[in-house]
């Protein structure tokens, strides 16, 4: 297939688009966060990760004050471009706010939730460093 115009669709969800990030080297996701136009041009322009916060109605550079940013290695795009993939180098290990490795740290299970920070693929069997339930702020 040609290659396409790209036009990302950021009318869908008022103005923005929804990033699913990934591990690059594991494939693990590690959030889900929204993006406006200005957050994908500055992820563009720097190589790294930034969204649209909705609770604070502004752009956030992940890991800016933590120090745990995600370093952008690819960007996929989805077939209707109102939603993006980045593959990530994440610096630092934590992406959760709640200082776990993954924002889906959690399984649904019996209709309740259970803490289960599973492990990358590549630690099977083992415990992934950061995965604990220790503090800090990953944004």
């Amino acid at each position: 297939m040609a290659d396409e115009t790209l036009l990302l669709d950021f009318e869908k969800l008022g103005g923005l688009v929804v990033a699913v990030v990934q591990d690059a080297a594991t494939r693990e996701v590690l959030m889900t966060a929204f993006m406006d136009a200005e957050a994908w041009e500055k992820t563009i322009e720097t190589g790294y990760a930034h969204y649209h916060s909705r609770s604070r109605k502004t752009l956030w550079k992940k890991g800016e004050t933590s120090g745990n940013v995600q370093q952008v290695r690819e960007i996929r795009i989805d077939c209707d471009q109102d939603a993006v993939l980045l593959l990530v180098n994440q610096i630092g290990h934590v992406a959760c706010h709640t200082g776990n490795r993954s924002c889906f740290h959690r399984r649904f299970s019996n209709g309740r939730l259970v803490f289960d920070p599973a492990p990358p693929a590549d630690t099977a069997g083992g415990s992934a460093p950061g995965s604990s339930t220790a503090g800090g702020n990953a944004r």
